[in-house]
């Protein structure tokens, strides 16, 4: 394995609080507080995306509700030429932390140009999607949430049910994993830079955290409950990425910082490109494995890719390992953990349409 090494120990302070508040993104967020129907109403016109807009496809902002009430938002991306017959579908989302209009809705956009009809969307409590309080993560509401957006393509006139498929991204690759293997509608599914979230909140990186360090982090978000039911204000949130690297030597953390706080992948809804999570959604993750019933994806497929450099290597392979046939893992030499957000001649697209196309057939 040619993971690179974190530079701060696993239980180093910067990195407990790092873990504690994401661990895919290293970083969380500042967005509005109106609800999804509020935002939806204010749909605009203006492209708000860090993607440039292809003119192949037609795009349009959609809403839906998932099985807790929340109203979910989304980008729908449609081929511009698209047959009369109904059509194979992509639920996409991730990273953990980020919004629709950076990767998910790159890769949204991207396999629309290539003949699928796809739904980028924000998280429960994210984005512009509603859910109160703001800045809130749980393994059971996400996993739901891409099962309702797959409620909402196979509702979808344009989109035949029966070719239905789940593209995961980072913190939200585990997720999308957790979701198919119980969601059985869902005929395949792939995943890139995937990270298992309540595996590294739960163990840290590289599974370095001991039972001491765990037993207190969870006292400290256990106490930090109090804080929060005791207040009339939002619930603390913490962690996030510095707002310069001036005195930053941490390879991870440049990689995450040359993404989400910078052009190339800034955006003001993103949980990564701003402010932080409330503190106490690691509970949930430290205390539900995603992953348990990996194997039950099968017989239907799942592709796994990461890159040759990224720190977050062990979890697509751990995952691999875990999968029951067919099962394929891509590892994208030279690559590192960010390039598989953005970085299209890196992406395997090809190797993705190929995929989708062979197993929604």
């Amino acid at each position: 394995m040619t993971d690179q090494t974190l530079s701060e120990t696993p239980d180093s302070p910067e990195r407990r609080t790092l873990l504690v508040t994401g661990g895919a993104g290293v970083a969380a967020f500042g967005i509005a507080t109106l609800s999804g129907q509020a935002l939806l109403a204010q749909a605009t016109a203006e492209w708000d995306k860090t993607f440039p807009k292809s003119d192949a496809v037609e795009h349009s902002k959609v809403s839906f509700t998932n099985r807790y009430g929340i109203t979910l938002v989304g980008d729908l991306y449609i081929p511009a030429d698209r047959p009369e017959d109904p059509m194979p579908a992509l639920a996409v989302a991730g990273p953990f932390g980020a919004v629709k209009e950076q990767a998910s809705g790159l890769y949204a956009q991207t396999m629309a140009e290539r003949g699928f009809i796809t739904l980028a969307f924000d998280g429960s409590y994210t984005g512009e999607s509603g859910g109160e309080p703001r800045f809130v993560a749980s393994p059971d509401i996400n996993s739901e949430d891409f099962m309702a957006a797959v409620d909402f393509l196979g509702l979808h006139e344009a989109v035949d049910r029966e070719r239905i498929g789940v593209i995961g991204v980072c913190g939200w690759g585990g997720l999308a994993l957790n979701a198919v293997a119980a969601d059985k509608r869902v005929k395949a599914v792939a995943v890139t830079s995937m990270y298992d979230m309540s595996r590294v909140m739960a163990r840290g990186y590289y599974d370095a955290m001991t039972d001491a360090q765990r037993n207190d982090q969870l006292a400290r978000l256990s106490a930090q409950r109090w804080e929060d039911a005791s207040s009339d204000a939002a619930p603390v949130r913490d962690g996030g990425l510095p707002d310069t690297l001036d005195g930053i030597d941490d390879p991870v953390i440049t990689m995450y910082w040359n993404y989400y706080k910078t052009d190339r992948g800034y955006h003001p809804r993103s949980a990564n490109s701003n402010g932080g999570w409330n503190v106490t959604s690691a509970m949930s993750f430290m205390n539900m494995p995603q992953l348990t019933y990996i194997n039950e994806i099968s017989p239907r497929p799942a592709l796994i890719i990461a890159g040759s450099e990224a720190h977050s290597r062990y979890f697509s392979e751990d995952a691999y390992a875990a999968a029951a046939e067919p099962k394929e893992l891509v590892i994208i030499e030279g690559a590192d953990h960010v390039d598989l957000y953005d970085q299209v001649d890196i992406i395997p697209f090809d190797r993705i349409q190929a995929f989708f196309e062979g197993h929604l057939a």
